[in-house]
């Protein structure tokens, strides 16, 4: 997958999955994980470990997700050590991965882009 369509997914806004909604299949979920550095598809969520210097720079991380979660009204599971978080995203309400879910990482992802 293209830089072009993790831009096209940062752009976009999570919307609340219709009844029904079916959980995106693997093959459409590593193909955009394929664009997105560090972020695996294991046990029915997408995941990532972000590593930092310090619980300072690991806090603000921590914070800015929180700003997307709020923005999205999308919300991940946070894991959060001294110089790490580790970031999960599912979608209750299909059991599995949605678009909403992409749509997150490649925000957060967006948050430590160069």
């Amino acid at each position: 997958m293209s830089p072009a369509v993790v831009e096209q997914l940062r752009r976009k806004r999570c919307r609340a999955c219709a009844p029904g909604t079916a959980a995106l299949d693997a093959d459409r979920i590593q193909q955009t994980l394929a664009a997105l550095p560090g972020w695996e598809f294991r046990d029915g969520q997408i995941v990532r470990m972000f590593q930092f210097k310090d619980y300072y720079q690991t806090m603000a991380f921590v914070n800015a997700v929180a700003w997307i979660a709020h923005q999205e009204d999308h919300h991940p599971n946070l894991e959060v050590g001294y110089n790490r978080c580790t970031v999960r995203y599912s979608t209750h309400a299909i059991g599995g991965v949605s678009e909403n879910d992409l749509i997150c990482a490649a925000k957060v992802q967006g948050l430590l882009d160069e």
